[in-house]
C-alpha cells in the first residue's frame, strides 16, 4: 500500500466529507441525549432507540416509497418507545441504568420480531427509498470546500442547523433554564414551581425522538436496507459524545465530528488495503477505543449535571 495516496487532495477532501456524513447520526442522537442528561436522566437505551428508529424509518420508506415518511415514522417510534424509560425514571424514579438496559433489550427484541413478521427470511434484503445528496448551488462548486461541506444528504444540513437551535432552547429560553435547574437542583426547581417529573419526562422523549432519527439516517442515507446489527454500538458512542462535549450542543458537534472522522478513517484505510499492515479488527475497533479514551479523559470534569443518574421522588417522599 502506497502511503502517498493518503496525502492527495482528493483523499483528504473525501475523508473530511465522509467524516461529516458519518458524524450525522451520532450528532442527532447526542443532541437529543444532551437534553435528557441536562435534566438529570441518563438514557443508555439510545442504542435500542436508534435500532427502533432505523427499523421504523425503513418500514415507512419501504412501503410508502417516500423517505420523509420513513423519517416521520422513526421520530414517532423513537419518542413512543422512550416513553417507557421516561415513565420508569421520571415518574417512578427507578434506577436509570437498569431501565436503559431494559429499553435496549426490548427494542432489539421488537425489531427482530417485527422484521421476521413482515419480511420473513428473504433471500435478498428488501430495499427502501433513500435520501439523495443535495448539492447547494454555487457553494458546492468551491474547490475542496464544496465537496466537504456542501454536497451531502439533507440530514447533514438539518443536524448542523439543529445545533444552534438546541443551544438557544437550552440556554436562552425559560424552559431550557428549567431543564438545567432540574438537573442541578431538583428540590429548588420544584420549589420554584417547575415539575421535575414532567421536565425529565419531556427531555427523555425529545432524546428518544432524536435517537430515532439518528437510527433512520443509518438505514435511509447510507445503506437503503435494514439489519438489526446496523447500529453496532453507535448509541453508546453518542452517550460518550455527550460526555466529551461537556453537555453543550456545540461541544457535542465537535465531538461527533471527531468520532465520525475515526469511523470514516477506519473504513477508508480498509478499502485502501491498510489491513495488510494493520489488523482489520484493530481498525474496526478504533472508534470504540476512541470512545473509551474520551470517557477516561472526561472523568473528573466539574460540568456534569449534579443529579445525573440520581432518582428524584419529590419533596413529598422525604
Amino acid at each position: 500500500m502506497a502511503w502517498e495516496r493518503f496525502l492527495t487532495t482528493s483523499f483528504i477532501a473525501g475523508f473530511f466529507a465522509s467524516s461529516i456524513r458519518m458524524a450525522t447520526p451520532l450528532l442527532l442522537t447526542a443532541l437529543g441525549e444532551t437534553f435528557a442528561e441536562r435534566s438529570g436522566v441518563l438514557n443508555i437505551g439510545v442504542e435500542g432507540l436508534m435500532v427502533i428508529g432505523a427499523f421504523s424509518g425503513f418500514l415507512g420508506s419501504h412501503f410508502s416509497g417516500n423517505p420523509w415518511v420513513g423519517a416521520l415514522c422513526a421520530l414517532i417510534a423513537g419518542a413512543l418507545v422512550s416513553c417507557l424509560h421516561a415513565y420508569l425514571t421520571a415518574t417512578l424514579a427507578t434506577d436509570q441504568i437498569v431501565s436503559g438496559l431494559a429499553t435496549n433489550f426490548l427494542a432489539l427484541g421488537l425489531v427482530i420480531f417485527g422484521y421476521r413478521a413482515v419480511f420473513g427470511m428473504p433471500s435478498a434484503a428488501p430495499r427502501a427509498a433513500t435520501f439523495e445528496h443535495i448539492s447547494i448551488p454555487l457553494l458546492s462548486d468551491i474547490p475542496y470546500l464544496g465537496e466537504i461541506f456542501f454536497n451531502h444528504h439533507v440530514w447533514v444540513y438539518i443536524s448542523w442547523l439543529l445545533v444552534p437551535v438546541c443551544d438557544f432552547a437550552l440556554f436562552r429560553t425559560p424552559w431550557g433554564l428549567g431543564v438545567t435547574a432540574v438537573g442541578e437542583n431538583p428540590s429548588a426547581a420544584e420549589a420554584a414551581g417547575i415539575s421535575v417529573a414532567g421536565t425529565r419526562f419531556t427531555t427523555v422523549v425529545i432524546g428518544g425522538a432524536f435517537a430515532g432519527l439518528g437510527g433512520m439516517i443509518l438505514a435511509l442515507t447510507q445503506l437503503g436496507f435494514f439489519t438489526e446489527m446496523m447500529v453496532t454500538g453507535r448509541g453508546f458512542i453518542a452517550t460518550a459524545i455527550v460526555l466529551f462535549g461537556r453537555w453543550h450542543p456545540f461541544g457535542v458537534l465537535g465531538a461527533a465530528v471527531i468520532f465520525g472522522a475515526a469511523d470514516a478513517l477506519q473504513l477508508r484505510l480498509q478499502t485502501m488495503g491498510a489491513g495488510e499492515l494493520i489488523s482489520p479488527h484493530l481498525l474496526v475497533g478504533f472508534p470504540y477505543l476512541l470512545t473509551l479514551v474520551a470517557v477516561l479523559a472526561s472523568v473528573g470534569g466539574n460540568v456534569i449535571p449534579k443529579t445525573l443518574c440520581v432518582p428524584y421522588k419529590g419533596s413529598e417522599a422525604r
